[in-house]
């Protein structure tokens, strides 16, 4: 189980890399937001990350919101400053959870622990004969592979991470900006899902006309 933590005191990177890999969890270190994007850009599979909100060279909630939450990689952050609205600005922004330092490594392990544990059990979603990985973004359909294009598969993986609520075409349409920088029109979308449902040949996705698309857990 790989987790990534994002910290510059080195007594505290001493202290959970000891926890962590004494309870069987790979560890790895990064200290800088500059560092931690270079390592991010290599894609590499983590279950968790560890992110101290305040770094050498910007703000750690900046780089949660802009590069780790896009990711979907589940996030508990670190600081000094335990004041309520900062709490609530964490947990709001996004966050799994959130520990005002000093704390106790054992706390920072049962929190782990419940985190991993929680999302093993959602990370797969099966609807129907349809199964998809949100870790891999992998579409099976009767346990066999369905071929879907990079952007198909991250229209699809928003639709299941909000699983039984409404994903908008203005959310549609900002989310495609974001990722291909192209610009993309309402009947653009449509055409997007309609393809998508093709290659699937269930009908798991449903239109809300006026709105937007849903895909409802049974």
């Amino acid at each position: 189980m790989n987790i990534l933590l994002i910290e510059d005191n080195p007594s505290i990177i001493k202290g959970i890399t000891y926890a962590l890999e004494k309870n069987n969890y790979n560890l790895t270190s990064k200290t800088t937001i500059k560092d931690t994007k270079e390592y991010l850009n290599t894609k590499p599979s983590l279950a968790l990350i560890i992110l101290d909100i305040t770094l050498p060279d910007g703000n750690g909630y900046n780089l949660f919101e802009s590069i780790i939450k896009p990711l979907n990689i589940p996030t508990i952050f670190l600081t000094a400053n335990d004041e309520e609205d900062i709490i609530v600005a964490s947990l709001n922004a996004g966050a799994e959870d959130y520990l005002t330092k000093p704390f106790s490594i054992k706390e920072l392990l049962a929190r782990i622990n419940k985190i991993i544990l929680r999302t093993k059990k959602t990370n797969i979603i099966s609807i129907k004969n349809i199964t998809f990985s949100l870790d891999k973004l992998i579409l099976t359909k009767n346990n066999k592979p369905i071929e879907l294009t990079p952007l198909e598969l991250k229209i699809l993986n928003l639709l299941f991470l909000n699983l039984n609520k409404v994903v908008t075409r203005t959310t549609l349409l900002d989310k495609i900006w974001e990722w291909t920088g192209n610009y993309v029109d309402t009947h653009t979308i449509t055409v997007y899902l309609n393809r998508i449902r093709e290659k699937i040949g269930t009908n798991i996705i449903t239109t809300i006309k006026g709105l937007g698309y849903c895909i409802d857990a049974e």
